[in-house]
């Protein structure tokens, strides 16, 4: 059975992120899929743990940004102007 390349504990990998602000560990290999760019891991991609650990410390709010965004205006809004 062929293994997982997101598991492998000695390839190279980038994080990636798309327009809603969520990352993904990439495999360096594989290309890149439309509408995700390269966030960390430099050209040549960093060892898998450093990526995930440095996605860990960025992706703090797993909400959408988009969903974010939305909360953010209603919470603007005075209650008056809701009703």
């Amino acid at each position: 059975m062929p293994r997982n390349p997101f598991d492998d504990p000695h390839g190279t990998f980038f994080a990636l992120v798309n327009h809603e602000e969520q990352y993904s560990l990439w495999p360096t290999f594989k290309p890149v899929p439309g509408g995700w760019t390269i966030a960390f891991g430099g050209p040549d991609g960093a060892p898998r743990q450093e990526v995930l650990d440095w996605i860990d410390t960025t992706w703090t709010d797993l909400r959408p940004k988009s969903l974010r965004d939305f909360i953010a205006r209603h919470e603007a809004v005075p209650d008056a102007a809701v009703n």
